[in-house]
């Protein structure tokens, strides 16, 4: 273990990594699959990073495990019996592009997944073991969230339902009946989660209760994303808008306009809101001001990951481009990695950066450092 840094070392040491953020880092590993990417089984569908792990999921129903600090493949998760569509972390250390994932630290590490079979699996990552399989929806699990400090996971499925479950049980909580398609996306916040589906509506739902405590009606078209910080719920569909929403009262604050596609990107954080659609667009939104503050052509067609903080968006695309942007300017900055022909999945943490694409006609994972070669001393 490292030992702990002075104030100046420490300030030293984060000045040093943006930089090296700014003019490029270093490939810390690559990992390449042996089966072309046209086969459907070597599709990544879900990737979650954070300060020990990176968890990947596949069409092909394995979950591989990553070594964080040396990008170097610890073990595969088996138990699905087709494609993992989600999975996400519980606790305080998982880190997730468009804000989705929460984490959990070194002891008992935990993953739950969801796919293709039905099931949600929980895992303990440390050993590899499945703790449970919890089962009850009729068809695809396409979206999972965990609640913060309450052991319990939230389910969405093409089955139109939303279950509750607590996984240190393995029991359903509640079953959340309303919507009348697949339910496309979720997220959570304090007792609250909100869920969206193809039936173009939005519910909140009291986690405590199983009550849903509004119905949000607006969108024209099948939602696909959604983001919710607690105070605001922000949607975005195939009819081209983004929606923000009262999570206190249901009401429609504000419709953004922009996109001319799909909108199937969004992260929310500190009343800033970031949008990527079909159209190969980023938009940048401030929420109390209810305005665009930048519109960036990002890349040739769909925008399929994107993630930010108060220095950097990270966007990925169907060009098989991952760039870099200045979050205060919009300006680019650069290229992250080696062009490939379609990104899946790029994700972010403090000093390092994973990429998942087509490269080559193959699979390919980048895992880049920006933490200094040398350590300043303190």
């Amino acid at each position: 273990p490292r030992k702990p840094f002075s104030c100046k070392t420490f300030f030293k040491l984060a000045y040093m990594t943006e930089n090296n953020w700014l003019r490029g880092g270093r490939l810390l590993t690559q990992h390449v699959s042996s089966d072309a990417a046209a086969d459907a089984g070597s599709v990544v569908t879900s990737l979650s990073i954070d300060d020990e792990w990176i968890v990947v999921g596949m069409a092909n129903a394995k979950i591989h495990v990553f070594d964080v600090r040396t990008g170097l493949f610890v073990r595969t998760l088996e138990g699905h019996s087709s494609g993992v569509w989600c999975l996400t972390g519980l606790g305080s250390n998982f880190g997730s592009p468009c804000g989705s994932v929460s984490g959990f630290g070194n002891e008992g590490a935990i993953v739950v997944s969801g796919g293709c079979d039905r099931d949600v699996r929980v895992w303990d990552l440390t050993t590899g073991k499945c703790l449970h399989v919890l089962r009850g929806h009729n068809s695809t699990v396409r979206c999972l969230r965990v609640l913060e400090g309450r052991s319990l996971a939230i389910s969405g499925s093409r089955d139109s339902t939303v279950r509750v479950w607590n996984i240190e049980t393995g029991q359903l909580v509640h079953l959340l009946s309303g919507h009348l398609h697949s339910v496309r996306c979720l997220d959570v916040a304090g007792n609250k989660v909100v869920s969206a589906s193809y039936d173009a509506t939005c519910r909140i739902w009291d986690i405590d209760t199983g009550e849903c405590l509004h119905v949000l009606r607006g969108h024209y078209h099948q939602i696909y994303a959604i983001a919710f910080d607690g105070v605001h719920v922000a949607t975005g569909s195939l009819d081209s808008t983004v929606r923000v929403w009262s999570a206190e009262t249901g009401e429609c604050l504000v419709v953004f306009q922009g996109h001319t596609s799909l909108v199937g990107q969004l992260q929310l954080s500190d009343n800033i809101l970031i949008t990527g659609g079909s159209d190969g667009k980023i938009m940048v939104f401030s929420l109390d001001t209810f305005t665009t503050v930048h519109q960036l052509l990002a890349h040739e067609n769909s925008v399929t990951c994107l993630q930010f903080d108060d220095r950097f968006i990270v966007t990925g695309g169907n060009d098989g481009r991952v760039k870099l942007w200045d979050f205060r300017t919009g300006e680019f900055i650069r290229e992250l990695s080696e062009p490939g022909e379609q990104v899946w999945k790029v994700s972010f943490r403090d000093d390092k950066c994973v990429v998942l694409c087509r490269r080559n006609d193959r699979t390919a994972m980048d895992v880049i450092s920006f933490r200094p070669i040398e350590e300043p001393s303190s």
